[in-house]
């Protein structure tokens, strides 16, 4: 069975349990459900299906266990462990000393011009349906979620390199 990653969006300790979120994924019927990091990443086996049937079910679940659901994004495994593999920043010119993110949307989107690097933010290229940031911290906080949330609205969920790094491996 396809191991596949739901990457839920605004999940923190203080808005949901992980143990009640392994619950909700195991009654809609998937197996091997780990939690990871307490922010909204869930590793699971399932039949092959595709991403959006698999979204809808796990929004679904959600509901039913928590009384509310989180916008979801799934990709199999094998597709983050190829996303790792292949490290496109070198070729979208990252700076080697910024932090790495991966903004995830349900779908490719359509022509986007990506606005100017600001504060240390830089969105750098969308490679199907991910955007490829960079940021230095900076005392402007998370510039570069303003920045993303601005170009492509909310229905996105973004991680760090090193969490999908996590995700890939679980």
């Amino acid at each position: 069975m396809p191991r596949y990653i739901a990457l839920l969006r605004g999940v923190s300790p203080m808005n949901c349990k992980m143990p009640e979120l392994k619950a909700a994924f195991e009654t809609a019927g998937f197996s091997n459900v780990k939690t990871l990091l307490s922010s909204g990443n869930v590793a699971f086996d399932a039949r092959s299906a595709s991403e959006a049937a698999l979204e809808r079910k796990a929004e679904a679940a959600m509901e039913k266990a928590l009384g509310r659901s989180f916008y979801t994004i799934i990709r199999s495994q094998k597709h983050l462990q190829d996303l790792l593999a292949d490290d496109p920043y070198p070729g979208l010119g990252a700076d080697p000393a910024a932090k790495r993110v991966v903004s995830f949307l349900r779908a490719a989107p359509s022509a986007t011009v990506l606005p100017p690097p600001i504060s240390g933010a830089e969105m750098l290229g969308v490679i199907g349906s991910e955007v490829f940031s960079t940021y230095l911290p900076s005392s402007d906080g998370p510039v570069f979620m303003r920045l993303i949330e601005k170009t492509f609205g909310k229905d996105i969920t973004t991680r760090t390199w090193d969490t999908v790094r996590k995700c890939a491996s679980a």
